[in-house]
Order: C-alpha cells, then structure tokens, then sequence
C-alpha cells in the first residue's frame, strides 16, 4: 500500500491524498488499525508507523477532532485527517468492500467540502 499527496487534480485545483496498490489482506489490515487505535483506544494513528504503508511523498496522521474537517496541512509534507469517532466508523464502512474482495474499483473515504480528498484505490492510477 502506497501514500501519496498529489496537487491540482482537476479543474477546481483540489488536491488529493491517495492510499493505492494494495489488496485486500492489506485493507483489511488499514481498516483493523483505524478500528483499534482510533475508534477504541481514541487515539491518533500515524500512518507511516504500520509497515505495510509505503510513503511516497507524505505523512499522514490520523486524529479524532470534534468535527469533520477532513484533511489538513502546514507544509505539504504531514497532513493530519481530523475527523469524530463517527466519522471514522463511516471511513471503515467505505473500506469494507476492499477488504472482501480484490477490485478495481475506488472509494473516496470521506464526503466533505475541503480542498484535500481521501482517496482509496486498490490501483491509484485509474481513479485520477
């Protein structure tokens, strides 16, 4: 699984976090981490800690805030996704196909208006 912060994807100029190439072992995985570290031990997860996350040009931290704000930077370099406890319930619920079957499919892992979007895709290159 790779992570990667890519600028102006589109004619908006929004901005993305993608988490891409993985299988379904993999999601499974990303979706028990945010599931025992965030959701039931309320604390923040810092992504590049789990070895099975390749960062390629960022960091990304995972907080509960208390509210959805989504995904947010200083530097471009570490983004903190400041979301409630309910919110990343939702996130795992959007993952959960991924960690079912392999697909070629995506999922956006959030639905708010911000600049930066969270982007789940098995193959990354495909959803852009």
């Amino acid at each position: 699984m790779k992570l990667e912060y890519l600028e102006d994807v589109n004619e908006y100029g929004d901005d993305v976090i993608r988490l891409y190439d993985f299988d379904k072992i993999q999601a499974e995985k990303l979706s028990s981490a945010i599931k025992n570290t965030v959701i039931d031990n309320e604390q923040s997860l810092d992504l590049s800690t789990l070895d099975f996350i390749e960062n390629i040009n960022c960091k990304l931290i995972l907080h509960i805030a208390e509210d959805d704000e989504g995904i947010l930077t200083h530097d471009q370099k570490v983004f903190f996704c400041d979301l409630t406890v309910d919110g990343y319930r939702n996130m795992i619920r959007l993952m959960e196909p991924f960690t079912k079957k392999d697909t070629r499919s995506f999922q956006m892992l959030y639905d708010l208006d911000t600049e930066i979007d969270f982007l789940f895709s098995p193959y990354g290159e495909s959803a852009l």
